[in-house]
Protein backbone atom coordinates (compact mmCIF):
# COMPACT_ATOMS: atom_id res chain seq x y z
CA UNK A 1 0.00 0.00 0.00
CA UNK A 2 1.25 3.45 -0.92
CA UNK A 3 1.09 5.88 1.99
CA UNK A 4 2.55 9.17 3.17
CA UNK A 5 5.77 9.07 5.14
CA UNK A 6 3.94 10.89 7.93
CA UNK A 7 1.56 7.92 8.25
CA UNK A 8 4.51 5.61 8.83
CA UNK A 9 6.55 7.90 11.08
CA UNK A 10 3.64 8.92 13.29
CA UNK A 11 3.07 5.24 14.10
CA UNK A 12 6.78 4.70 14.69
CA UNK A 13 6.87 7.72 16.98
CA UNK A 14 3.83 6.54 18.91
CA UNK A 15 5.10 2.98 19.31
CA UNK A 16 8.82 3.68 19.79
CA UNK A 17 10.44 1.98 16.82
CA UNK A 18 12.55 2.93 13.82
CA UNK A 19 11.79 2.55 10.11
CA UNK A 20 14.37 1.99 7.40
CA UNK A 21 14.55 4.49 4.56
CA UNK A 22 16.26 2.63 1.72
CA UNK A 23 18.03 4.47 -1.09
CA UNK A 24 17.26 3.24 -4.61
CA UNK A 25 18.17 4.14 -8.18
CA UNK A 26 16.53 1.37 -10.22
CA UNK A 27 13.89 -1.36 -10.40
CA UNK A 28 16.05 -4.00 -8.74
CA UNK A 29 16.73 -1.92 -5.63
CA UNK A 30 13.06 -0.94 -5.30
CA UNK A 31 12.00 -4.58 -5.59
CA UNK A 32 14.66 -5.66 -3.10
CA UNK A 33 13.54 -3.04 -0.57
CA UNK A 34 9.85 -3.87 -0.81
CA UNK A 35 10.54 -7.63 -0.70
CA UNK A 36 12.58 -7.09 2.47
CA UNK A 37 9.69 -5.20 4.02
CA UNK A 38 7.18 -7.85 2.93
CA UNK A 39 9.21 -10.69 4.42
CA UNK A 40 9.64 -8.77 7.68
CA UNK A 41 6.03 -7.51 7.68
CA UNK A 42 7.42 -4.02 8.16
CA UNK A 43 6.72 -0.54 6.83
CA UNK A 44 9.39 0.81 4.48
CA UNK A 45 10.39 4.19 3.10
CA UNK A 46 11.95 4.33 -0.36
CA UNK A 47 14.53 7.09 -0.73
CA UNK A 48 16.04 8.66 -3.81
CA UNK A 49 18.41 11.57 -3.43
CA UNK A 50 18.37 14.70 -5.53
CA UNK A 51 21.82 13.87 -6.88
CA UNK A 52 20.87 10.27 -7.66
CA UNK A 53 17.71 11.47 -9.38
CA UNK A 54 19.61 13.91 -11.59
CA UNK A 55 22.34 11.40 -12.57
CA UNK A 56 20.42 8.17 -13.07
CA UNK A 57 17.15 7.45 -11.26
CA UNK A 58 14.61 9.63 -13.08
CA UNK A 59 12.04 10.75 -10.50
CA UNK A 60 9.00 10.24 -12.71
CA UNK A 61 10.02 6.68 -13.56
CA UNK A 62 11.04 5.77 -10.00
CA UNK A 63 7.73 7.11 -8.72
CA UNK A 64 5.76 4.93 -11.14
CA UNK A 65 7.82 1.86 -10.20
CA UNK A 66 7.41 2.45 -6.47
CA UNK A 67 3.69 3.21 -6.65
CA UNK A 68 3.03 0.16 -8.84
CA UNK A 69 4.91 -2.21 -6.52
CA UNK A 70 3.46 -0.55 -3.41
CA UNK A 71 -0.06 -1.20 -4.71
CA UNK A 72 0.77 -4.91 -4.84
CA UNK A 73 2.35 -4.96 -1.37
CA UNK A 74 0.55 -5.63 1.90
CA UNK A 75 2.93 -3.40 3.88
CA UNK A 76 3.03 0.42 3.96
CA UNK A 77 5.42 1.95 1.42
CA UNK A 78 6.32 5.64 1.17
CA UNK A 79 8.50 7.42 -1.40
CA UNK A 80 10.76 10.23 -0.23
CA UNK A 81 12.95 12.73 -2.09
CA UNK A 82 16.16 12.81 -0.07
CA UNK A 83 18.24 15.98 0.33
CA UNK A 84 16.08 18.14 -1.90
CA UNK A 85 17.97 21.41 -2.29
CA UNK A 86 16.84 22.76 -5.66
CA UNK A 87 13.25 23.97 -5.79
CA UNK A 88 12.98 22.63 -9.35
CA UNK A 89 13.80 19.10 -8.15
CA UNK A 90 11.45 19.44 -5.20
CA UNK A 91 8.52 20.48 -7.38
CA UNK A 92 9.39 17.71 -9.87
CA UNK A 93 9.03 15.13 -7.08
CA UNK A 94 5.86 16.83 -5.86
CA UNK A 95 4.27 16.73 -9.33
CA UNK A 96 5.15 13.06 -9.75
CA UNK A 97 3.40 11.96 -6.56
CA UNK A 98 6.25 11.38 -4.17
CA UNK A 99 4.57 10.97 -0.79
CA UNK A 100 7.35 12.85 1.03
CA UNK A 101 9.89 15.58 0.35
CA UNK A 102 13.03 16.19 2.38
CA UNK A 103 14.05 19.83 2.05
CA UNK A 104 17.71 20.23 2.99
CA UNK A 105 18.48 23.89 3.61
CA UNK A 106 20.84 23.07 6.48
CA UNK A 107 23.74 24.87 4.80
CA UNK A 108 21.99 28.18 5.47
CA UNK A 109 21.68 30.12 8.74
CA UNK A 110 18.80 28.85 10.86
CA UNK A 111 16.27 31.56 9.97
CA UNK A 112 16.94 31.22 6.24
CA UNK A 113 16.66 27.44 6.61
CA UNK A 114 13.30 27.98 8.29
CA UNK A 115 12.10 30.32 5.53
CA UNK A 116 13.03 27.91 2.74
CA UNK A 117 11.63 24.91 4.59
CA UNK A 118 8.37 26.69 5.36
CA UNK A 119 7.83 27.41 1.65
CA UNK A 120 8.13 23.69 0.90
CA UNK A 121 5.80 22.81 3.78
CA UNK A 122 3.16 25.20 2.40
CA UNK A 123 3.39 23.55 -1.02
CA UNK A 124 3.47 19.95 0.16
CA UNK A 125 0.89 20.08 2.91
CA UNK A 126 -1.63 21.44 0.40
CA UNK A 127 -1.64 17.93 -1.11
CA UNK A 128 -0.98 15.86 2.02
CA UNK A 129 2.69 15.32 1.14
CA UNK A 130 5.01 14.81 4.12
CA UNK A 131 7.97 17.15 4.71
CA UNK A 132 11.26 16.34 6.43
CA UNK A 133 13.67 19.14 7.32
CA UNK A 134 17.25 19.19 8.58
CA UNK A 135 19.30 21.34 10.94
CA UNK A 136 22.93 20.86 11.94
CA UNK A 137 25.84 19.45 9.96
CA UNK A 138 25.93 15.86 8.67
CA UNK A 139 29.21 15.34 6.81
CA UNK A 140 30.95 12.53 4.95
CA UNK A 141 32.23 9.50 6.87
CA UNK A 142 35.26 9.12 4.59
CA UNK A 143 36.65 12.45 5.78
CA UNK A 144 37.10 10.99 9.27
CA UNK A 145 36.90 14.48 10.73
CA UNK A 146 36.95 14.96 14.45
CA UNK A 147 33.48 15.40 15.88
CA UNK A 148 32.20 18.94 15.33
CA UNK A 149 30.03 19.30 18.40
CA UNK A 150 29.28 22.95 17.63
CA UNK A 151 27.56 21.80 14.43
CA UNK A 152 25.33 19.23 16.14
CA UNK A 153 21.63 20.04 16.36
CA UNK A 154 20.78 22.10 19.43
CA UNK A 155 17.66 21.21 21.39
CA UNK A 156 16.31 24.75 21.38
CA UNK A 157 16.86 25.02 17.62
CA UNK A 158 14.95 21.79 17.01
CA UNK A 159 11.99 23.04 19.05
CA UNK A 160 11.99 26.38 17.24
CA UNK A 161 12.34 24.70 13.84
CA UNK A 162 9.36 22.41 14.35
CA UNK A 163 7.20 25.27 15.61
CA UNK A 164 8.23 27.73 12.91
CA UNK A 165 8.04 25.43 9.88
CA UNK A 166 5.43 22.79 10.66
CA UNK A 167 7.63 19.98 9.30
CA UNK A 168 6.51 16.43 9.98
CA UNK A 169 9.98 15.04 10.75
CA UNK A 170 13.45 16.40 11.41
CA UNK A 171 16.88 15.06 10.48
CA UNK A 172 19.26 15.88 13.32
CA UNK A 173 23.05 16.00 13.46
CA UNK A 174 24.23 13.83 16.36
CA UNK A 175 27.47 12.27 15.16
CA UNK A 176 26.71 10.11 12.12
CA UNK A 177 27.88 10.89 8.59
CA UNK A 178 27.06 9.89 5.04
CA UNK A 179 29.02 7.09 3.40
CA UNK A 180 31.35 4.38 4.67
CA UNK A 181 33.60 4.95 7.66
CA UNK A 182 37.34 4.24 7.53
CA UNK A 183 38.37 0.80 8.80
CA UNK A 184 38.02 0.34 12.56
CA UNK A 185 36.24 3.65 13.00
CA UNK A 186 32.59 3.89 14.06
CA UNK A 187 30.66 7.09 14.75
CA UNK A 188 30.37 8.47 18.26
CA UNK A 189 26.68 9.21 18.51
CA UNK A 190 25.42 11.73 21.04
CA UNK A 191 22.57 9.65 22.46
CA UNK A 192 21.83 12.17 25.20
CA UNK A 193 21.21 14.80 22.56
CA UNK A 194 18.75 12.53 20.74
CA UNK A 195 16.87 11.91 24.00
CA UNK A 196 16.77 15.61 24.84
CA UNK A 197 15.48 16.60 21.40
CA UNK A 198 12.85 13.87 21.50
CA UNK A 199 11.70 14.86 24.98
CA UNK A 200 11.46 18.51 23.96
CA UNK A 201 9.67 17.98 20.63
CA UNK A 202 7.84 14.63 20.85
CA UNK A 203 8.14 14.51 17.05
CA UNK A 204 9.56 11.96 14.57
CA UNK A 205 13.36 12.25 14.36
CA UNK A 206 15.59 11.10 11.51
CA UNK A 207 19.11 9.64 11.52
CA UNK A 208 21.03 10.17 8.29
CA UNK A 209 24.12 8.07 7.65
CA UNK A 210 22.76 4.81 9.05
CA UNK A 211 25.12 2.69 6.94
CA UNK A 212 28.18 1.38 8.76
CA UNK A 213 27.07 3.03 12.01
CA UNK A 214 26.98 -0.24 13.95
CA UNK A 215 24.09 -2.40 15.10
CA UNK A 216 24.24 -1.35 18.74
CA UNK A 217 24.48 2.32 17.83
CA UNK A 218 21.33 2.10 15.73
CA UNK A 219 19.43 0.14 18.38
CA UNK A 220 20.36 2.70 21.02
CA UNK A 221 19.48 5.61 18.74
CA UNK A 222 16.00 4.13 18.27
CA UNK A 223 15.62 3.68 22.03
CA UNK A 224 16.53 7.35 22.46
CA UNK A 225 13.96 8.53 19.93
CA UNK A 226 15.06 8.04 16.31
CA UNK A 227 12.19 6.91 14.04
CA UNK A 228 13.72 6.94 10.54
CA UNK A 229 17.12 5.53 9.65
CA UNK A 230 18.55 6.25 6.20
CA UNK A 231 20.50 3.40 4.60
CA UNK A 232 22.30 3.84 1.30
CA UNK A 233 26.01 2.99 1.22
CA UNK A 234 25.77 -0.51 2.71
CA UNK A 235 23.12 -1.51 0.17
CA UNK A 236 25.12 -0.18 -2.76
CA UNK A 237 28.40 -1.71 -1.55
CA UNK A 238 26.86 -5.13 -0.86
CA UNK A 239 25.20 -5.18 -4.28
CA UNK A 240 28.48 -4.25 -5.96
CA UNK A 241 30.46 -6.86 -4.03
CA UNK A 242 27.84 -9.49 -4.81
CA UNK A 243 28.13 -8.77 -8.52
CA UNK A 244 31.93 -8.79 -8.37
CA UNK A 245 31.96 -12.19 -6.66
CA UNK A 246 29.45 -13.59 -9.12
CA UNK A 247 31.53 -12.46 -12.11
CA UNK A 248 34.72 -13.85 -10.61
CA UNK A 249 33.13 -17.22 -9.92
CA UNK A 250 31.07 -17.41 -13.11
CA UNK A 251 32.49 -15.06 -15.77
CA UNK A 252 29.96 -16.13 -18.40
CA UNK A 253 26.94 -15.52 -16.14
CA UNK A 254 23.95 -14.10 -18.00
CA UNK A 255 22.95 -10.49 -17.38
CA UNK A 256 19.49 -11.23 -15.98
CA UNK A 257 21.02 -13.41 -13.26
CA UNK A 258 23.25 -10.49 -12.32
CA UNK A 259 20.21 -8.24 -11.87
CA UNK A 260 18.48 -10.88 -9.76
CA UNK A 261 21.62 -11.12 -7.63
CA UNK A 262 21.58 -7.35 -7.14
CA UNK A 263 17.97 -7.45 -6.02
CA UNK A 264 18.64 -10.29 -3.59
CA UNK A 265 21.67 -8.55 -2.07
CA UNK A 266 19.60 -5.41 -1.53
CA UNK A 267 16.86 -7.46 0.11
CA UNK A 268 19.27 -9.25 2.45
CA UNK A 269 20.99 -6.02 3.48
CA UNK A 270 17.75 -4.20 4.18
CA UNK A 271 16.20 -7.12 6.04
CA UNK A 272 19.09 -6.95 8.49
CA UNK A 273 18.53 -3.23 9.01
CA UNK A 274 14.77 -3.67 9.38
CA UNK A 275 15.35 -6.15 12.20
CA UNK A 276 17.83 -3.83 13.90
CA UNK A 277 15.43 -0.87 13.64
CA UNK A 278 12.65 -2.70 15.47
CA UNK A 279 10.10 -2.40 12.66
CA UNK A 280 9.70 -6.12 11.93
CA UNK A 281 6.06 -7.06 12.37
CA UNK A 282 4.90 -3.45 12.71
CA UNK A 283 2.96 -3.46 9.42
CA UNK A 284 0.12 -4.99 11.44
CA UNK A 285 -0.42 -1.54 12.96
CA UNK A 286 -1.65 -0.25 9.59
CA UNK A 287 -4.31 -2.86 8.88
Amino acid sequence: MYVTMKTILDDANQHYYGVISASVINLELVRGAIRAAQEENAPIIINIGQGQMSKHGDGEIISKIVRTLAARATVPVALNLDHGKDYERITHAFRHQFSSIMIDASEYPLEENIRRTKDVVTLCHSQNVTVEGEIGFIGQAANADDEKFDLYTRVEDAVHFFEATGVDALAIAVGTAHGKYPTNRAPKIDFDRISQIKQATQKPLVLHGGSDSGEENIRQAVICGINKINVCTDTFVNCKEGLRTMLQETPDIDFMSMMINMENKAKETLQDYIRISGSSGKAKNFR
